[in-house]
């Protein structure tokens, strides 16, 4: 999101505390603060990707959807 909506987001809100806002700013406020909840959640989605788990074996595996997929345990006959 660009600095200058960040920028109008912060004046709307200290205005909203200072002295009230407008039907129009109440609507353009709630307009920007739900682009910048999306672009929030877009930004974490992504940074989420790239996450993975460090598994007792040294394995990496990666989290999806939060969920961890395990590694098949290999089996050994054991006579």
């Amino acid at each position: 999101m660009e600095k200058e909506k960040i920028d109008r987001i912060n004046h709307l809100a200290r205005k909203h505390r200072a002295e009230g806002l407008t039907e129009e700013e109440k609507a353009e406020q709630q307009a920007l603060r739900d682009e910048y909840r999306e672009g929030f959640k877009k930004g974490l989605a992504q940074h989420l990707d790239r996450v993975y788990y460090k598994m007792p074996d040294g394995s990496l595996v990666k989290a999806v959807q939060g969920e961890v997929k395990m590694p098949e345990k290999k089996t050994e006959d054991k006579k």
